[in-house]
């Protein structure tokens, strides 16, 4: 129980901590457990069985890089959210100003909405390997999901979207039976093996902005508050951190592996991740069809149930509106009202006839490149503020780590622009 809980409770606060406790690590698992598997998306999903189809293993040593560059990121994000006990859209607003806030705030909308679309695409194309049509399934996806995020308890939504997560465990059993060379594996992800093509290059980009999304900062940092986490609980919502920074990277991991041992020998190209389950049936059984099927519901589900209350949560944090799980209708009409358009326009955009997903799904990765790098400057920016962090702020080998992730990205987002410019 964080030192806030206790002095609400009219306990005493304990003496400083000298030794982790095993039930205290438990009660803060969650916040970064969740932020770090949603990431693990339909289009991340789509992403990593891309990069295993055309290169085989040769994109594993990227895993290991973007685990380190998330674990840079969100534990910055939670640890801003425990000294101050503001999430990153308030922050935001009171270091830079309501302009700077709002552009953002405009930007973090738009880019959700189109990637929450992408989730309920990722929905059916899933549900559609099973013979369920997307008439059914998206409208049944987002009826249970809006449910969800009504349901007024954040620690319930919490338990709900951790139970989901648990369905990542079927890329893991896809991965050992299908049977892969696992010495070659485990080379290719020590040592890089760079293939300097157009194509190439253009999945390492996106394997970036799978691993960081913008909406994964206001979320790790969000949900830390909504735990009413302080700097007393920093070393356990650390452990929370790294442990789903690194349980999101074994996932990915393993879909590489998978796709990497059997559609690339194949010669099998996929154009989504519903096509690599399809693939996976022909060469090695139905279960691993099913397994990478269900793998893709869940992780798009979770998605989907994140990201709208992200969105809202954040744009009313900047703006100084009511907001919250635990809020009624006429407590925080502003942001139960954006749950809902996100959700409503999502699912039906998903089922209008002949829509160009593709397209709006490449909108969303132009903002979020945009939009990425300029909240990691925003962030670093706040995080080494000794005003504002005190004795928290970051020391020079952590605004090292952060900078370099800022350049790191930068460089990237310019070399996918390049690319799609000159239309490779």
């Amino acid at each position: 129980m964080s030192l806030l809980r206790r002095k609400r409770a009219g306990e005493k606060p304990e003496a400083p901590r000298t030794r982790l406790q095993p039930r205290l690590i438990l009660a803060a698992m969650g916040p970064g457990m969740v932020a770090a598997l949603a990431g693990a998306d339909a289009g991340g999903v789509a992403t990593y069985s891309n990069a295993g189809a055309l290169f085989g293993f040769n994109q594993l040593w990227t895993v290991p890089v973007m685990c380190f560059l998330l674990i840079v990121a969100q534990e910055t994000a939670a640890r801003m959210g425990c000294v101050t006990g503001k999430g990153l859209a308030s922050l935001i607003r009171e270091q830079f100003g309501v302009r700077l806030s709002a552009v953002a705030m405009l930007a973090l909308l738009v880019s959700n909405t189109t990637v929450t679309l992408s989730e309920f695409a990722g929905i059916a194309s899933a549900l559609a390997l099973f013979g369920v049509p997307v008439y059914v399934s998206v409208p049944v996806a987002a009826l249970a999901i809006w449910l969800l995020t009504m349901s007024g308890s954040y620690r319930r939504i919490e338990k709900v979207l951790l139970a989901i997560a648990c369905v990542f465990v079927t890329y893991i059993v896809a991965g050992v039976m299908v049977g892969p060379n696992w010495g070659d594996a485990l080379l290719h992800t020590v040592v890089p093996h760079v293939d300097a093509t157009p194509q190439y290059l253009s999945l390492l980009v996106a394997s970036v902005g799978t691993a960081i999304a913008p909406w994964m900062l206001f979320l790790a940092q969000s949900n830390v508050v909504e735990k009413n986490a302080n700097a007393e609980d920093l070393p356990y919502q650390r452990i929370d951190t790294v442990t789903g920074a690194v349980a999101a990277s074994v996932i990915s991991w393993f879909i590489i592996l998978t796709t990497g041992a059997v559609l690339h020998p194949a010669g099998v190209a996929v154009s989504g991740a519903e096509d690599a389950a399809a693939a996976l049936a022909p060469l090695v059984g139905d279960y691993a069809e099913a397994l990478f099927g269900a793998g893709l519901t869940g992780a798009s589900f979770l998605a989907a149930c994140v990201l709208p209350g992200i969105t809202s949560s954040a744009i009313c944090e900047a703006f100084g509106w009511e907001r919250g799980a635990d809020r009624s209708w006429s407590e925080a009409p502003v942001y139960r009202g954006i749950i809902t358009a996100v959700i409503a326009i999502s699912a039906a955009v998903v089922m209008v006839p002949g829509i160009n997903l593709f397209g709006i799904m490449m909108v969303a990765q132009v903002i979020n490149g945009v939009l990425l790098p300029v909240l990691l400057v925003f962030m670093v920016l706040i995080a080494s503020d000794k005003h504002v962090m005190g004795r928290f702020a970051n020391g020079r080998a952590w605004n090292a780590l952060t900078w370099f992730t800022i350049v790191a990205v930068t460089v990237l987002t310019v070399i996918m622009f390049v690319m799609q410019a000159l239309g490779l």
